[in-house]
């Protein structure tokens, strides 16, 4: 493998994300697809991409995944529990998993390298959406304070 360095049964998971991410080709969404793997080895959870089909923009494996560990994981076990992924997690992705627990992301594809592979008219990406602020500290603050203590 190129990149990191990755142990065998990291290119074993590595393979069924990338499966996975073209078991959701074939059903008509992009090609991603992620798995959660304990520290004994076992695949616990497996997603692909739905963003299509559920007709929802959220839908991307990491992201199901990320919140799947979220509710269903002890921390201690989040924390031992690798998520594999055919492609490096976007900004969306990541901030979730960031807050989820989970230990560690391994990817087989890296941004660089999708857009690559993407035709000019899909390079480009999500367009910023402008945002404005910050305004009304003193009333946007007081629900906040003392919760984060």
């Amino acid at each position: 493998m190129n990149g990191a360095q990755v142990h065998l049964d990291d290119e074993r998971h590595l393979r069924k994300a990338i499966a996975l991410a073209d078991a959701a080709r074939q059903a008509g969404n992009p090609p991603f697809g992620s798995l959660l793997v304990g520290p004994d080895g076992t695949v616990i959870a497996e997603e692909r991409n739905t963003t299509i089909t559920d007709n929802d923009i959220t839908a991307h494996p990491e992201l199901k995944l990320a919140r799947w560990a979220a509710a269903n994981l002890a921390p201690d076990a989040a924390a031992a529990t690798t998520m594999y992924t055919s492609c490096q997690p976007c900004g969306m992705c990541t901030g979730a998993l960031e807050r989820s627990g989970l230990g560690r992301v391994v990817f087989a594809l890296a941004t660089a390298q999708l857009d690559s592979l993407k035709s000019a008219s899909f390079t480009a990406g999500p367009r910023p959406v402008p945002q404005d602020g910050p305004a009304l500290f003193d009333e946007a603050r007081k629900p906040l304070e003392g919760y984060y203590r």
